[in-house]
């Protein structure tokens, strides 16, 4: 199975071809430009250095949220047209899981933590074992402190990944959780293992059609809740 994933969700974007669980191409940048100047050249440029056409593809992949509100709806709205496009189907793939696919070498718990300000980070955690992935728990936002606690209580080798890992790395220091920092290498998310969860989730069966892809928010966008706060404000 071919598998073009995409990953916009941070600063970075990156753009993957993965076949069976292989890495055949993958290109990535972290620029000043934005994901709507850079994603489309690098996908035409990928399929051409892999001598790829857009029809021998089997499944296009993206991650959805949580993440950059822009960014996840620059990849989606990219996703979206080549597939209706082509008629081909998508799978969703939430950015916290992929992460926990760049660790597929550790036998233990991956904590996957965005940082979502306010002393709060989108999170899940998943059991890996002999390269499977297993999720623990839903992608939520959730308090540092709330996170910290619910750790203290696992028995098992705990690696935190993700932009908001070295935040709580800090926070856990003085408590009894025995959390491991990721190498900055292969803390955070790309395309690649954007694909590999892809590749598993449509042998599943979980696509998705152009039409029914969607962004995961966890939570409204700042503006929403700036209002919805002066509303209540105005009302009270």
């Amino acid at each position: 199975m071919k598998v073009l994933g995409i990953d916009t969700s941070a600063s970075p974007a990156s753009a993957a071809l993965v076949e069976n669980q292989k890495i055949i191409g993958e290109f990535f940048i972290n620029t000043k430009l934005t994901h709507s100047q850079t994603v489309m050249p690098m996908i035409d440029s990928l399929l051409s250095c892999c001598e790829t056409k857009l029809s021998d593809i089997d499944v296009l992949a993206v991650s959805v949220g949580p993440g950059s509100f822009t960014g996840i709806r620059i990849g989606i709205a990219a996703v979206k047209g080549m597939a209706y496009g082509s008629d081909k189907n998508c799978v969703a793939v939430s950015t916290l899981e992929s992460m926990a696919y760049c660790h597929l070498y550790h036998n233990g718990i991956i904590c996957a933590v965005m940082d979502a300000r306010c002393n709060q980070v989108y999170n899940a955690l998943f059991r890996v074992k002999n390269g499977s992935v297993k999720r623990i728990c839903s992608d939520r936002a959730i308090s540092i402190e709330e996170l910290t606690k619910e750790l203290e209580n696992a028995h098992e080798n705990i690696i935190l990944v993700g932009d908001g890992a070295e935040i709580c790395y800090k926070a856990m220091a003085q408590t009894s959780v025995s959390a491991q920092l990721a190498p900055f290498n292969v803390r955070f998310q790309n395309a690649s293992a954007v694909a590999f969860a892809a590749e598993i989730q449509a042998e599943k069966g979980n696509i998705v059609s152009s039409q029914e892809l969607m962004p995961v928010y966890l939570r409204l966008p700042q503006a929403e809740r700036e209002l919805k706060k002066r509303q209540a404000a105005e009302k009270g």
